[in-house]
C-alpha cells in the first residue's frame, strides 16, 4: 500500500490507491454538522480536507 501526503508552503499534494474525488459542502445537523457520500462508499475510507475560503 502506498500513501504519502506532503504539505508544502500550504499547497496539499496526497498520493494513495483513491477511487473517487468529489466535492461537498458541510450542512448543519442539530447542534453538528455532517457530510454526505453516497451510499456504495458506506465502510469505505475517506480523508476530509477542510479548506479556508
Amino acid at each position: 500500500m502506498m500513501r504519502s501526503i506532503k504539505l508544502m508552503d500550504k499547497n496539499f499534494q496526497l498520493t494513495d490507491n483513491v477511487e473517487v474525488f468529489y466535492e461537498k459542502r458541510i450542512t448543519p445537523f442539530g447542534n453538528s454538522a455532517k457530510l454526505d457520500a453516497p451510499k456504495k462508499y458506506i465502510g469505505k475510507r475517506a480523508y476530509v480536507i477542510i479548506l479556508k475560503k
